[in-house]
């Protein structure tokens, strides 16, 4: 790994350290007053040798290797850790360059591996090194020889879509969450200390509703600044941040469900966010905000030969939903077409899930006894990727026949549908 590694492993027992002497409060005030200087030089020299024997040790233990069929990451000094990652079951590697890592030139891989909730990591090679090792991986998990894969180099790209900073910060500033965030968090410490009287219990109040408010705010802003997403024979490349920069690859053939938000003060302008349910990623967000008819343009990246705008919403029967759900029933909608399932629900922000029929994995009726009164059922499609989109408040008769409908249209449409695999030698030629 690059030499840079053992510094920036060095700061995990750091802030184990600062942790522990921030939970103890005065008892370690007093304990490094009883000290005399002599001593607590050599207390902070023992503490920095330790600490950077640590990063070294952690650095020098660390090897990875290529073979002809996975990637090896072995780890560990006292406790030996050797992962085994099949290249033919990679189905991403991202690229991530936090702000320490961009001012020493180095990054780190993200490996993300079907069937695994956790990515393992390469932490820290040469940004150059690391660019040239996740194109050699993606190629070899799109089944290259390894001398062609190391020939090929970086796939090129095209972009498709760039969100500016000013079209960001708009999206924020019109997002009723993030108000909602400030009001909270300037609210609730007043109104913890005006009830317990004790400007500690406010101070422990407002410490979670600032990471809140940071999160949903400046933080979000950081995070997806200068957005930017391209196409290229490995997927959709997602390059995003002010301070950390990541590059997240996308590959179509594991998404699961696409999600359409449009926040209340969106809609006027038109402007939606984008969502994604990738099977085995955590990646979910595709467009943080643009135009509908740019973000359906992405879409159709994912979704090939999906027509979003000819899509057919019916909303849920009135005569028995609003008895279930009062005053939300009419945010309630579906929408079939032969390539989706579509739901749609909520009326501030309203929410559309889109599911290709091939990746539905179950159907489930589900009825409870104030709805079976109501005459009224919701119908459950779950997807490969742990999650579930609920077609809400259907007539009895038409859940009964989706339930059967959409099960035939999934076996029918997983039968027909393209591999997983994204970077074939077609794509490659096209």
């Amino acid at each position: 790994m690059h030499p840079f590694t053992p510094l920036r492993r060095a700061w995990v027992p750091i802030a184990a350290t600062v942790g522990i002497l921030a939970q103890q409060g005065d008892r370690a005030a007093r304990w490094v007053a009883d000290l005399s200087t002599l001593l607590r030089l050599a207390t902070l020299v023992g503490v920095v040798l330790m600490f950077g024997v640590y990063g070294f040790l952690s650095w020098w233990f660390t090897h990875y290797a290529v073979t002809d069929t996975e990637l090896r990451i072995r780890t560990g000094l006292l406790f030996r850790r050797t992962a085994h990652i099949r290249l033919d079951r990679l189905q991403a590697v991202d690229v991530t360059r936090p702000l320490l890592a961009r001012l020493t030139g180095v990054a780190s891989l993200r490996l993300d591996v079907i069937g695994t909730e956790e990515k393992d990591q390469l932490s820290f090679l040469g940004e150059q090194e690391a660019v040239a090792l996740r194109a050699e991986l993606l190629a070899r998990a799109a089944g290259f020889a390894p001398e062609e894969a190391v020939r090929l180099g970086e796939a090129p790209q095209r972009e498709l879509l760039r969100v500016t900073p000013r079209e960001l910060a708009v999206s924020l500033a019109l997002s009723l969450g993030v108000w909602a965030a400030l009001a909270g968090g300037i609210i609730a410490p007043f109104f913890v200390w005006w009830i317990s009287s004790s400007p500690w219990a406010a101070v422990v109040t407002l410490l979670p509703m600032l990471g809140g408010v940071w999160a949903a705010t400046v933080g979000r802003f950081l995070t997806e600044y200068d957005w930017r997403v391209a196409e290229s024979p490995d997927g959709l490349r997602l390059d995003h941040g002010m301070l950390d920069r990541a590059h997240e690859t996308v590959p179509p053939g594991r998404v699961q469900t696409v999600r359409i938000v449009e926040p209340l003060l969106w809609r006027r302008s038109d402007r939606v966010r984008v969502e994604l349910a990738v099977a085995g990623s955590k990646n979910e967000v595709l467009v943080p905000v643009a135009s509908r008819a740019a973000a359906y343009a992405v879409i159709a990246r994912v979704l090939p030969g999906v027509d979003l705008a000819g899509l057919s919403f019916s909303g849920s029967p009135d005569t028995g939903s609003r008895w279930v759900v009062p005053v939300w029933w009419k945010g309630y909608a579906l929408a079939l077409s032969p390539e989706v399932f579509a739901a749609r629900h909520g009326r501030l922000c309203r929410r559309t899930e889109i599911v290709p029929h091939a990746k539905v994995q179950s159907v489930r009726f589900s009825q409870g006894p104030w709805a079976r009164a109501r005459g009224v059922a919701d119908v459950h499609v779950d997807t490969g990727a742990n999650g579930t989109v609920t077609a809400r408040l259907r007539a009895a008769s038409e859940a009964a026949r989706l339930l059967h409908d959409q099960a035939a249209r999934s076996h029918t449409s997983r039968a027909s549908a393209r591999p997983d695999r994204w970077m074939t030698q077609t794509d490659l030629q096209a």
